[in-house]
């Protein structure tokens, strides 16, 4: 049984076959989801029950991404708990879990947010601005949001997780991806970001590894580093020519930090021109033509 999310909402999500009397589930404590080498007796959670949760009767598969919310040390912010939808572009093929979605519509977590053939912008409430790739899917969460798979531009204070990492940003401008094998992918394009290997949605235990600006980081499915290199002028250039820029009207809120770290380290990088499209020109007014005046001749 697959594990569910790292970041999810501690609000589960109502079983169709339920109704409205409870959630389909089973009970389970600690030490039956392997828990116990948190040490909860010295994070004083030595009488931790599902029933003090509110867990009683989540499944095994949502209970331990759950329950690993409440261990983990939350990160500044709410930052992807809530989103409001800003662009849809290339149709109308943006979903929220499952209905087409408009422009200003919110999604609150554990909402999904997937594309097939669209593009999309969506706003978070600390002010940063995430770009949906086309056919890819994320849900939203209380300390990030999961990509499950596609690509997803972030800009600004908004964390993202995947199965095998999550990220701790304060401000940054990044992509990441989600192949179909589930390997991810951190590309970081301006500022740092801290990524935190998972398994299955666990930390393995291996400790966090910082990705500076400029440096793209893969992780396997499973949660293990596969590699850390430097982005290329090529790589800046295919990611600001491509699909996550390429026609969206509203700037990124960090897009002048990245501008700035372009011009810097990367001057051979062309840089889109990344500003909202101007206003239309007010009609110009009739000029009112004056009547000429004839002069007397002299002569």
């Amino acid at each position: 049984m697959p594990m569910d999310l790292p970041c999810r909402s501690l609000r589960p999500r109502r079983s169709a076959k339920a109704g409205k009397s409870g959630w389909r589930g089973h009970r389970a404590g600690p030490e039956r989801l392997g828990l116990t080498s948190f040490g909860l007796t010295s994070l004083g959670l030595e009488s931790l029950s599902l029933e003090s949760l509110g867990l009683e009767s989540l499944g095994l598969a949502g209970l331990a991404g759950a329950l690993l919310l409440t261990l983990l040390p939350p990160l500044p912010a709410r930052s992807a708990e809530r989103a409001v939808i800003q662009e849809i572009l290339d149709g109308d093929q943006l979903f929220v879990d499952g209905q087409k979605a408009r422009v200003n519509q919110k999604a609150t977590a554990p909402d999904d947010v997937s594309t097939k053939a669209s593009r999309g912008a969506l706003a978070f409430p600390a002010g940063a601005v995430g770009r949906i790739n086309r056919f890819s899917r994320m849900r939203l969460g209380q300390s990030c949001f999961l990509l499950e798979s596609g690509q997803v531009l972030v800009s600004g204070k908004a964390a993202g997780c995947t199965r095998s990492a999550r990220l701790s940003v304060r401000g940054t401008n990044y992509v990441l991806e989600v192949d179909e094998q589930g390997e991810s992918q951190l590309l970081v394009l301006e500022g740092t970001v801290e990524v935190e290997p998972l398994k299955d949605g666990i930390p393995t235990g291996s400790g966090p590894t910082t990705v500076q600006a400029g440096q793209k980081l893969r992780l396997s499915a499973q949660g293990v580093i596969l590699a850390l290199l430097g982005l290329s002028s090529g790589d800046y250039d295919a990611i600001l020519r491509g699909p996550l820029f390429d026609g969206f009207r509203l700037p990124l809120p960090n897009y002048g930090s990245l501008e700035s770290y372009l011009r810097r380290f990367q001057p051979s990088v062309s840089l889109p021109v990344n500003l909202p499209s101007a206003p239309p020109l007010a009609p110009s007014l009739p000029t009112p033509s004056l009547p000429s005046i004839g002069l007397p001749r002299l002569f």
